[in-house]
């Protein structure tokens, strides 16, 4: 049964880590690296991450300083973040590529709302789906007479808390990041 637990938390784990990551790429009123870091760069033909190509750093609250390991890949980065759905235009003087970040819009701030809803959807499925995928484990392991139907039950509801468990850290992380929206 242990084993079957770890598994389940292993796969729900991986849903809000990846929900984590995404948040880190949504543009609130201050300038992060985490905003273009992930940004696919076609460098000699295979994409890369922005940050295997270039050191990335904030030195004011609304601007972000990209500067190149290889200055011929700065026209291929600035292609990259025109490209993205980031909504900053990236200015050049031929060593580094700024990108001033403006304050967000009423408009903006509730589109990035919905987005980080959008997201935190999409980790709850991962997690109920996490669920239902364990407590299928747990009987089919019950019918093939692995594990009692007591076993089976404790089971079942050790997965549920873990499931209440993650579904309220992904709550809470919608609620932080929709603050960080709103109060920028």
């Amino acid at each position: 049964m242990d084993e079957i637990l770890f598994e389940v938390e292993a796969n729900m784990e991986t849903g809000l880590d990846y929900l984590r990551k995404e948040f880190r790429g949504i543009r609130t009123g201050r300038a992060s690296g985490g905003l273009v870091e992930h940004i696919k760069v076609d460098y000699y033909g295979s994409p890369t991450d922005l940050r295997q190509l270039a050191n990335i750093s904030t030195p004011e609250s609304n601007l972000i300083i990209i500067k190149p390991f290889d200055p011929s890949s700065m026209k291929d980065i600035e292609r990259a973040i025109q490209a993205s759905n980031v909504g900053i235009t990236p200015s050049t003087d031929g060593k580094v590529i700024r990108l001033s970040v403006p304050p967000l819009s009423i408009e903006r701030r509730d589109q990035l709302k919905g987005q980080v809803k959008k997201m935190a959807e999409a980790a709850r499925v991962t997690v109920r789906n996490a669920r239902r995928d364990g407590n299928k484990i747990v009987d089919t392991k019950q019918k093939a007479s692995d594990l009692t139907e007591d076993e089976s039950k404790k089971g079942k509801d050790s997965i549920q808390k873990l499931t209440d468990r993650f579904e309220k850290s992904i709550t809470e992380l919608v609620a932080a990041k929709t603050t960080e929206i709103q109060d920028t």
